[in-house]
């Protein structure tokens, strides 16, 4: 990892993430190091704009369960919850949930660049090969 990237993690660490119910304060640099690895996922949008919010509830409990809430400028909050006995396989779960959701959002947002506008309803024949509508005639 280059010196930049390093920089970029720390900034992101300090500025998006919040770490609040549940945790002891030994478990903070963690937490925080574990989800500073969101950063690529979340490079589009300055990390001063990016909120996530990090809970442990149950703790102790069969299935501690782990919330990470994020607010994104021009998304609707995103939630990603896991459960697991185990702490760190539970925000493990959880970070995967949110990037899983990341993508998602993204795929939704993004013209697809392979393409090809079929012959619809709408629009029969639209894009037609010549010789299909030579032989159609």
């Amino acid at each position: 990892m280059s010196k930049s990237d390093d920089e970029q993690r720390i900034i992101f660490r300090e500025n998006a993430i919040r770490v609040g119910a549940g945790f002891v304060a030994k478990e903070r640099s963690h937490v925080l190091d574990s989800l500073s690895t969101l950063g690529p996922h979340l490079g589009r949008w300055d990390p001063r704009d990016v909120d996530i919010d990090v809970s442990l509830q149950d703790r102790g409990g069969n299935e501690q369960r782990i919330t990470l809430r994020t607010t994104l400028p021009g998304l609707a909050p995103l939630v990603a919850v896991a459960e697991n006995p185990d702490v760190n396989r539970a925000l493990g779960e959880a970070k995967r949930e949110l990037i899983r959701q990341l993508e998602h959002q993204k795929a939704a947002r993004e013209p697809m660049n392979n393409r090809r506008r079929l012959a619809t309803i709408r629009h029969p024949g639209a894009s037609a090969p010549p010789e299909a509508t030579e032989l159609g005639t």
